[in-house]
């Protein structure tokens, strides 16, 4: 069963050696390259015993667990310090971050949504391409300097 990295919000991964389990909105490039700047290494990955759910009232989705599901996504393996902190910041804060083990026998952190506002319909990708991607990357640009100056507090 996975478990919290950290209780509180503003220290809640440690980044150093840890990868990224991306399974939602930060599996598109525009969205990485406007809130980071640039696209990171990464390798397609799975997460048996997990979906992306499609959340009430908004776009993007939450990692729910679900026995028999295998959530894709891809494996972020050299973000820094401060991307880290960027994409902490951009998420929501009901997402908690834990690790997730993944079908490669590795492991990868990942943003884990609570109880509540889950949909029975898994999240799409394609249809979040096609109707969603370009206004959210447009959104995400539009943050990323406040993102990128709270990350450096």
């Amino acid at each position: 069963m996975p478990l919290p990295v950290a209780a509180s919000r503003r220290d809640r991964f440690s980044p150093d050696g840890n990868a990224l389990f991306a399974y939602g909105t930060l599996q598109f490039d525009s969205v990485l390259e406007a809130l980071i700047g640039r696209v990171p290494h990464h390798v397609k990955a799975l997460a048996p015993g997990w979906r992306a759910a499609s959340l009430a009232g908004r776009v993007y989705p939450g990692l729910v667990a679900a026995s028999g599901s295998a959530a894709p996504g891809l494996l972020f393996t050299d973000l820094s310090r401060r991307e880290w902190a960027i994409l902490d910041a951009f998420e929501d804060d009901r997402y908690d971050l834990r690790e997730v083990a993944l079908a490669s026998g590795g492991h990868g952190l990942a943003y884990v949504w609570p109880d509540g506002d889950v949909c029975d319909e898994g999240w799409a990708a394609e249809e979040f391409r096609a109707r969603h991607l370009q206004e959210y990357a447009a959104r995400c640009a539009r943050i990323a300097p406040r993102l990128a100056a709270e990350a450096g507090q």
